[in-house]
Parts: structure tokens; C-alpha cells; sequence
């Protein structure tokens, strides 16, 4: 075993360690350390924005854009969302301990399926540094240990908020290494990771689709992940045709470089000749690139030809595809052929429609009559969230604490034996 191994090997085992340990601490507790360190995260902010100020210096060495620059940058009120965020954690309910199902049998067993923490998680995730403290507060709510493998680029200011969270953790009387952070760059580091199977029970990576393709090649534990966002807004025969273009607009524009914008709209024939001329120029005046089929472009001349690979394509910036679609069965098999499961979005008068398209549209989460950008844990009442899943097993759509959870029986005997 290498050195590298060995040292991420010995991670490993204190998590699982802490883990066990942090099973069996009560909600209570959990809420308790959490709001410890949403106020040593703010008591510390000299220290954090000191740290912060050294990744930034060392941005251009990286090559970050400046939407990369803005995302890695924290400053006060920044800081204290982030505080505010663990805080939040800190009020949701503890879905350790809850009793699933309970029955009785024949010969009076009492059978209870109870929810319990997965154990031990691996978080790979893109250089954000509120992440870091979001994930945390996650994974320790739901009694888990995390393993914290934040970009380099944001590897001081990850460092020194993962300093504040464990010095809150000691405090509370709470295993420290419940929460570790990976203290090496070496990308060999995250390989040795993947396949401790033996320590690690699931591992979640959250940033580009190369990064989750190499994790769920590599991974032998089960990996909770999402490749793409290619998300759908199909406009009905039967929709309020301002309602679709101001839902359309935000889903496309509000924040364009995440999962959870959309990047491809449908809209039904009967509509198409009065929608899609208005929606073309509002999308135009966010400096959106429309490209679309021949019946996109017989009403709207401006558009581009929209290719195969367009259709089934995560923009994550200002270009959106368009079909016209013949019927309400038409826009779901174009958003099965073509989507990722992701979110997608129906809007719709007809509660007929409605019902079908989210019944019979394969993906994780479905909106009807609202934006696609609320897929978003925060927004589900979920409270902050460690990723969003297209996955069918273990979670899917946003996973906060419940999803960070598994469940284990009970058997409750009075003496019985099996003959």
C-alpha cells in the first residue's frame, strides 16, 4: 500500500468510527452542534475571508472564469447565508430513529422498520465553499460521517470553514472526525477512496459530467448522482399562454449555468403560431439563442436549426432548443427520447394533462404549472441539499437529510423460537 493509500485509508477508518459513534446522539444534540457552528462559523469570519482572500489570489494560476471567481468568493453577507444555512439544518426534523412501518405477527413478534443513517459518505464536490459547510450539516443531521473532497481551487477557504465546524463538533461532545476534509490534492486520492467499499457506503459526486462518469466507473459502493440537467418546459394546448412565457423565461434565464434550467421547450401545435413569436423575443432580450424544427421556424424566422444533438443537449448557458409538438403524448415521448430525468415541467388549464404528463414522463421531478427551477431542496422544504439524484435507487430528485438515510428491522421477541 502506498503512502497515499494508507493516509486515505486511515480517513476512512476514523469516519466509520465516528459514525458508529454519531448513530446513536439524539436529534437534540445533532441541532445543538449544528447551531455551535453556524455561530463559530461567524465568529470566525476574520479567519474564513483571510483563507478566502489566499484561494482567490490563486484563482488566475487556475484559470477560473469569472462566474467561477464569483461563485469561489465569500464576503460577509455571504458568510453569514452560510451560518444561516447550517442554522436551518438545525431546525429540521431528525429522521433518525423514525419507525417506518411496525406490525405484529402471528406468534407476537413485533416487526419495526426503522430509519437509521447510511454510515459513511464520500462528497466529491466542484469549488464552492458553501458546499462544504451545506454537505456537512447535512450529512451530520442524518447521524452520517462525511468525507469532504472540495476543488483546489477553493481549498482554503473549504479548509477553514471545515476547522470552524469541527471546533463546534469537539465542543458539543460530538465525534470530531464525523467531519473530514481530504487534505491532499493528489487526484490519485479520490481512486483509493472509491474502492474502500468496506468503509464507505455511498459516495456522491456533485460537479461536471466527466467527474461523475470517472466516480460511477471507479466506485464500488452505490453512487447517488445526476450526469445532466437537460430539462423540459412543454407548453399545452390548454395552458395560459402568459402564465407558459413568464415560466418559461425564468426556468431558461434566472440562473442559466445549473442542473435545473431549462434547456429545451416543447409547445403544441394548436398554440405554437400565438406563443412561440412572443416567447422568441422575450428569450432574445436575455441574449438566448433559439434554435428549433421546421414548424419552429415557419413562425419564428429568427431561430437556428436545431440539430439531433441539440435536442438532447445540458446548454448550461444562453441557448435553448424548440419543437413543436402534434400532442400532449407527442411532448412526452420527445422529453423520454431526450431528457435526463432531471425536472421537467408541464404548463396546462387541463388537470387531464396534467395527470398524464406526470404520470407517464420519466424523470425525477415534474412541475406543473410552475418553473423547473424550483427542483431545489431549499425550495421543497427540505432544507439545504447535498445533490440532486436521477437515480431510481436508493433517492431521487433533491436529497436532504431523509435521503441521507437508510433503514434496518427491529424484531421485538417475548422468547420465540422458530419451528
Amino acid at each position: 500500500m502506498s503512502l497515499l493509500s494508507d493516509h486515505c485509508r486511515r480517513i476512512a477508518e476514523r469516519s466509520r468510527s465516528a459514525a458508529i459513534d454519531l448513530a446513536g446522539v439524539t436529534g437534540e444534540r445533532k441541532a445543538g452542534c449544528l447551531r455551535a457552528a453556524a455561530a463559530q462559523i461567524r465568529a470566525d469570519i476574520a479567519e474564513i475571508l483571510a483563507a478566502n482572500r489566499r484561494d482567490l489570489d490563486a484563482a488566475p494560476g487556475f484559470g477560473l472564469s469569472a462566474a467561477a471567481i464569483d461563485r469561489l468568493s465569500l464576503d460577509p453577507k455571504r458568510l453569514e447565508s452560510i451560518a444561516a444555512g447550517v442554522e436551518a439544518v438545525a431546525l429540521l426534523p431528525d429522521p433518525v430513529g423514525e419507525v417506518i412501518e411496525q406490525t405484529t405477527r402471528p406468534n407476537g413478534l413485533l416487526v419495526r422498520k426503522i430509519r437509521v443513517p447510511l454510515g459513511v459518505v464520500f462528497f466529491i464536490y466542484e469549488s464552492r465553499p458553501n458546499v462544504t459547510a451545506d454537505a456537512a450539516a447535512v450529512a451530520l443531521a442524518a447521524g452520517n460521517a462525511i468525507i469532504l473532497r472540495g476543488g483546489k481551487e477553493a481549498a482554503h477557504s473549504s479548509g477553514r470553514i471545515v476547522e470552524s465546524i469541527r471546533k463546534a463538533i469537539a465542543a458539543s461532545g460530538l465525534p470530531v472526525d464525523c467531519v473530514q476534509l481530504v487534505d491532499t490534492a493528489d487526484r490519485d486520492a479520490v481512486g483509493d477512496f472509491l474502492r474502500m467499499d468496506d468503509l464507505i457506503d455511498i459516495v456522491i459526486p456533485r460537479g461536471g459530467e466527466t467527474l461523475i462518469r470517472r466516480v460511477c466507473a471507479e466506485a464500488r459502493m452505490p453512487v447517488l448522482k445526476h450526469f445532466t440537467g437537460n430539462c423540459h418546459v412543454y407548453v399545452d394546448r390548454a395552458a395560459d399562454l402568459a402564465m407558459a412565457g413568464a415560466i418559461t423565461v425564468n426556468a431558461k434565464c434566472q440562473r442559466m449555468g445549473v442542473c435545473n434550467a431549462a434547456e429545451s421547450l416543447l409547445v403544441h401545435r394548436d398554440v405554437a403560431p400565438d406563443f412561440l413569436p412572443e416567447i422568441a423575443a422575450a428569450l432574445s432580450r436575455q441574449g438566448v439563442e433559439v434554435v428549433g424544427d421546421a414548424a419552429t421556424r415557419a413562425v419564428v424566422p429568427t431561430a437556428g436549426v436545431a440539430s439531433e444533438a441539440d435536442y438532447a443537449a445540458e446548454f448550461l448557458g444562453p441557448k435553448i432548443s424548440v419543437a413543436v409538438v402534434d400532442s400532449l403524448d407527442a411532448a412526452i415521448d420527445h422529453v423520454n427520447r431526450y431528457g435526463s430525468r432531471h425536472t421537467d415541467s408541464i404548463v396546462t388549464a387541463d388537470p387531464l394533462a396534467a395527470e398524464r404528463f406526470a404520470a407517464r414522463v420519466d424523470t425525477a421531478v415534474v412541475m406543473v404549472n410552475a418553473s423547473t427551477r424550483f427542483n431545489d431542496g431549499g425550495e421543497l422544504g427540505l432544507g439545504a441539499e447535498i445533490g440532486i439524484s436521477t437515480d431510481k435507487l436508493h433517492a431521487r430528485g433533491p436529497c436532504g437529510t431523509r435521503e441521507l438515510t437508510t433503514y434496518k428491522y427491529v424484531v421485538l421477541g417475548t422468547g420465540q423460537v422458530r419451528s
